[in-house]
């Protein structure tokens, strides 16, 4: 499906009742599945990564074949899940979460003793993994590569005979990922010590005693309505409701990034109102997006709508997401007129521009934060297309429907 988005006759406004948290919702399964307990969880998001492993998680003794999709995610919780479940399980994705490496992690689960083999090729999904009673102990792990097989290491190591002691080495990219899921452990009973580069985690089962939990909506999902008002006229304002101001979620930091750019921030029970009260933009933007990646392209989009240089560092866990995120901004922008120079781990752009061309159609890679991010840019030029626009399912299947809701029109081609 691709969608012509049609530039808003009047300015945008509404209230965004958005999904919950992909990255809460998925460590709140996986904590529910390992220790059984019986409580309802409340805003479950409403992505098809979630969806995936919400079925993975009630279907894995009966199905020996667990296919996760797109969903990365997925594919590191459930390698260290299903290493500590007995059965015979084949963990797989699509073509492209083959090609996400992850045998750091698979490493790490072998030296505990988990039987795990790589069906294809070494180092990538899928995977064949006959589960049992795992050891635990002492371990080291790279953090350059991705946060999530610390936190998959984590979540089960509660069931681990010995618990975890891991040495986390090379630096850690999106360090606040893994506070969340150690502040969520923690919230469910679990003993977990984090001194310098070392988190020990006892072996002590989770418990519970509330009757509900309820996630937090998806700050990631806001950041595009910041994008939105920040491409706005002065006095434009949105309410985006489930956000809370001390929040785990490390795309809470947009509401700062987005300050910069003019937009306020005012909180009210759980909800917030975003509003564009300036038009004075820094000389040059400079960020680094080390422990918030999944906002990058949003931001990216934005300060081009603003014609804003920058540079924006920290980016290469980019070049192993969805797709290579750093590439496809590349070459959309310059359907825009924008040139943007990139290197492995970086963005920047000074100014360079040249006449977009006609019938503008955004590839998006069966990436839904391409889709998403630019998205915003149909309020300064008319009838862009979406591209497979319902690749955003993967983390926001109302996206469309909440823009159609504030004034963003489209037309389905």
């Amino acid at each position: 499906m691709n969608l012509k988005l049609h530039k808003p006759i009047n300015s945008v406004s509404g209230t965004i009742n958005l999904p919950g948290s992909k990255s809460i919702s998925n460590r709140i399964l996986i904590i529910k599945a390992l220790s059984g307990l019986d409580f309802l969880i409340q805003n479950l998001s409403d992505s098809d990564d979630t969806k995936h492993l919400k079925e993975a998680i009630e279907n894995y003794s009966t199905h020996s074949i667990i296919n996760v999709g797109h969903a990365g995610t997925d594919m590191r919780f459930l390698s260290a899940f299903l290493s500590i479940k007995n059965g015979d399980y084949e963990l797989t994705g699509s073509e492209r979460l083959q090609q996400r490496p992850i045998k750091d992690l698979v490493d790490v689960l072998r030296i505990f003793g988990a039987d795990i083999q790589y069906k294809k090729n070494e180092g990538f999904p899928p995977l064949q993994i006959k589960g049992k009673q795992l050891q635990g102990g002492a371990v080291e792990i790279s953090g350059k590569i991705s946060s999530q097989f610390i936190t998959g290491l984590l979540l089960v190591a509660p069931y681990f005979t010995k618990g975890l002691e891991l040495t986390i080495k090379d630096g850690l990219v999106s360090k606040p990922y893994v506070d969340m899921t150690i502040a969520l452990m923690k919230e469910f009973g679990a003993s977990v010590i984090w001194k310098d580069n070392k988190i020990i985690v006892e072996p002590i089962p989770y418990t519970y005693h509330k009757k509900e939990f309820i996630v937090e909506s998806d700050w990631s999902a806001a950041s595009y309505y910041y994008s939105i008002v920040v491409l706005s006229k002065i006095g434009t304002q949105l309410t985006i409701t489930g956000l809370f101001e001390n929040s785990l979620q490390a795309d809470a930091i947009g509401q700062s990034i987005y300050k910069n750019l003019g937009v306020k921030t005012t909180f009210h029970n759980d909800e917030i109102i975003i509003s564009k009260n300036s038009k004075s933009y820094p000389l040059l933007l400079e960020l680094d997006f080390i422990q918030c990646p999944d906002i990058a392209q949003t931001l990216v989009c934005s300060c081009i709508g603003l014609n804003t240089p920058f540079k924006f560092t920290g980016l290469q866990t980019l070049k192993v997401k969805e797709t290579d995120r750093i590439n496809a901004l590349q070459n959309e922008l310059q359907k825009f007129g924008y040139t943007i120079e990139t290197t492995d781990n970086s963005i920047q752009w000074q100014k360079v521009k040249s006449e977009p061309i006609d019938n503008l159609s955004v590839v998006t890679y069966n990436d839904h934060r391409m889709a998403m991010s630019f998205a915003p840019l149909c309020l300064l030029q008319e009838n862009i297309v979406i591209e497979n626009a319902e690749v955003v399912s993967k983390s926001y299947p109302l996206f469309w429907q909440h823009l159609k809701s504030i004034g963003i029109n489209q037309t389905q081609l």
